[in-house]
């Protein structure tokens, strides 16, 4: 569970969008890929096996009330709703590309030239240094600490979280090796189909969590 969420970090999702884009995407990718495992699994073995009597043992075992879960996901309920009216939705839109035709005036990040140069090592070392453990990664190894693993499984534990961690990454490098010519296309029949149904995709997605949210706090409450 941990590990899917922390797969859904902003910086990664950008980063595996943008190699998928550019020249030469599984050298690249696989730089970016073996940075990112150098520090994630590094500092995680580190981390996980020096747990016992930290403050992030302490700090990760709370978990939101029901109030807080019931107000999650009212929130969560108001997006899908604003979202459906529709011409709110369009202003949104609108937005949207003013910013994208800004942020393309301006050019792209400071991040992201390195990774235009197309160097596997430039990707290597931009993986390494932008790779570094965030709040549900902090929570899984914490979880994985409790297990009592011996020092074996513990490291096989950590390394299989972070190959679930980094499946963005991973899964579009297997299908560029696998079907080179078929991949890119795919990802532009992707990209075109989530655009002309994004508005869909947030209703549904808004609705289910903020609907499991509001289930969720009322058990809370009634136990």
């Amino acid at each position: 569970m941990f590990a899917l969420t922390a797969a859904l970090n902003p910086t990664l999702v950008a980063v595996s969008t943008v190699l998928m884009l550019l020249p030469n995407p599984v050298r690249l990718m696989l730089g970016y890929l073996l940075g990112a495992m150098l520090t994630s699994i590094t500092l995680g073995l580190v981390i996980v096996f020096s747990l016992q009597g930290s403050d992030v043992v302490s700090t990760t075992k709370h978990t939101l009330g029901p109030t807080a879960t019931l107000t999650l996901g009212a929130i969560f309920l108001t997006v899908a709703f604003v979202v459906a009216s529709g011409p709110r939705w369009q202003f949104v839109e609108r937005q949207r590309e003013r910013r994208a035709a800004v942020k393309s005036r301006k050019g792209p990040p400071r991040w992201q030239r390195p990774l235009e140069k197309g160097s596997a090592r430039i990707t290597f070392v931009v993986g390494a240094l932008l790779t570094l453990p965030g709040a549900s990664y902090l929570a899984g190894l914490t979880q994985i600490h409790k297990l009592d693993y011996s020092t074996a499984g513990t490291v096989v534990t950590v390394v299989l979280f972070n190959l679930i961690m980094l499946a963005l990454l991973e899964v579009p490098l297997i299908c560029f090796v696998v079907a080179p010519d078929w991949t890119p296309k795919a990802i532009d029949r992707a990209k075109a189909y989530v655009r002309s149904h994004a508005r869909r995709f947030v209703i549904r997605f808004t609705t289910v969590i903020g609907t499991l949210l509001v289930i969720k706090g009322l058990i809370q409450l009634l136990s």
